[in-house]
């Protein structure tokens, strides 16, 4: 498996593949005005053919995961987990000292690949999901 940075090229395909991993996925114009932004980690593996990316932004010493998506026809095989590490790998190197994302209650694969990287419950978003799905919001602080 390779990890590298997306390319606006591969915006399409993303946003294909963010429809098939999540209820409401994200347009090829979102994503590509998501990656133009100063302190974003935006990693994709497989390309030109992605099978999963993430999109981190870092602002200052914070950082956020935006998504994390991998093609569910390729799920539990490592991939979310790579894209994570490499991830907060990069982050780390940017100077951010924690990192927060939102997961939904009812995504316990996720949940789980969070809570094995060292993120812990920090918060919930009563409803924050448009199926009313409530979201855990979850840290990690970075070690130096």
């Amino acid at each position: 498996m390779t990890v590298s940075r997306i390319l606006k090229a591969d915006c399409g395909k993303l946003s294909a593949l963010h429809a098939r991993a999540f209820p409401k996925g994200w347009t090829a114009a979102e994503i590509a005005r998501l990656i133009a932004e100063p302190g974003m980690v935006a990693l994709a593996s497989n390309a030109p053919d992605p099978d999963g990316f993430i999109l981190v932004r870092v602002v200052m010493d914070e950082a956020e995961i935006l998504t994390l998506a991998t093609d569910p026809e390729h799920r539990r095989t490592g991939i979310g987990r790579a894209l994570l590490m490499s991830a907060l790998s990069e982050i780390r190197l940017s100077g951010a000292k924690r990192v927060f994302l939102e997961v939904s209650r009812s995504n316990m694969a996720a949940y789980r690949l969070y809570i094995s990287a060292g993120f812990y419950e920090a918060g919930l978003r009563k409803a924050y999901y448009s199926d009313g799905t409530d979201a855990l919001v979850m840290e990690k602080t970075l070690g130096e």
